[in-house]
């Protein structure tokens, strides 16, 4: 009896980004995997993790956009989150096992005062519940151990942080950060300052640089899709790069940026209207996106990550 092989799935090669409102319980790693099997994607990558316990704006990139997904890395983030005021747990948030509770006795001024000493640059120390490595490993495997290794503070900005309500022993915050930053170690500093400890109740990003999470598409949705309304979905390339400025090159410069070559922009009579700093470039002919450039000193542009592209 001949023996049939298993048909190997053929993925396609999708290019785009998805806004996926992570749903609790999730982790961002199994997020992209179900949005990946979803549209039936040969490449795909998200944009830094959220903790399964958290919700939110998790961008999904797709094919080409993948190039570009180390931006939203270092871009800033806005949160809303709850802390619960009196109880410190081990990892910070509820999925820890329960440390101390102290009696909450705290006041909207006294949480106003607190909170203005965490607003601008400041110093935050890992938690041993993170994915930071150690000698190859995680921390939180350590942790799990119960091992408690020397962490170095780190500096982080804290852009905005707003009191949005207070239901002691609850407080329901905005928090507008850079990258890097721990929103449980901010609720557990907050509550230590308080006196009487905190970890987080709920947790919900709701911005990662210019992406906000209005319009985002939540797994129930995506897995009720149809093929076509999920590719809908998708967001083109340049999403990813509305923060640069743009510039548009003709069918003979377009080929030239995409082999690679060095582009003085003088020589060609083009007066970007940018300063020197990273530009989105598109062929003007068709509108289609390039890549990203480096404009640099005496109007050249150089290229830095390119689109794969057959029209070149």
């Amino acid at each position: 009896m001949t023996l049939l092989k298993p048909v190997k799935r053929v993925r396609d090669a999708l290019n785009g980004v998805l806004l996926f409102d992570k749903p609790v319980g999730l982790s961002s790693n199994d997020a992209l995997i179900q949005a990946k099997r979803l549209l039936n994607a040969k490449k795909a990558g998200h944009t830094g993790t959220l903790d399964p316990f958290a919700t939110g704006l998790l961008p999904l990139c797709f094919g080409e956009a993948t190039k570009f997904s180390h931006d939203l890395l270092d871009a800033d983030k806005t949160y809303e989150t709850v802390v619960h005021l009196g109880i410190r747990t081990e990892t910070g948030d509820t999925e820890g096992a329960v440390l101390e509770t102290l009696p909450v006795v705290v006041s909207v001024e006294q949480i106003e005062a607190v909170l203005a000493q965490f607003r601008g640059p400041i110093a935050q120390v890992p938690p041993m519940y993170s994915a930071l490595k150690r000698d190859g490993k995680p921390l939180y495997e350590y942790a799990r151990a119960g091992i408690t290794l020397e962490r170095e503070a780190r500096p982080v900005v804290i852009h905005e942080l707003g009191l949005l309500e207070y239901q002691a022993p609850f407080l329901h915050l905005h928090v507008k950060c850079s990258k890097g930053t721990y929103i449980r170690v901010l609720g557990e500093d907050i509550g230590r300052m308080l006196g009487c400890g905190a970890h987080l109740n709920a947790l919900r990003r709701i911005q990662v640089g210019n992406l906000t999470i209005a319009g985002a598409v939540t797994l129930e949705l995506l897995q009720q899709q149809t093929s076509e309304q999920r590719l809908a979905a998708l967001q083109p390339v340049d999403t990813l790069l509305s923060d640069f400025s743009a510039i548009q090159l003709s069918d003979v410069l377009a080929s030239r940026f995409l082999h690679g070559q060095r582009i003085s922009l003088a020589k060609e009579g083009i007066t970007p209207s940018a300063e020197p700093g990273r530009l989105r470039v598109y062929r003007q002919s068709d509108g289609s996106l390039l890549g990203s450039g480096l404009l640099q000193e005496f109007s050249v542009l150089a290229p830095e990550r390119l689109i794969s592209t057959t029209s070149s």
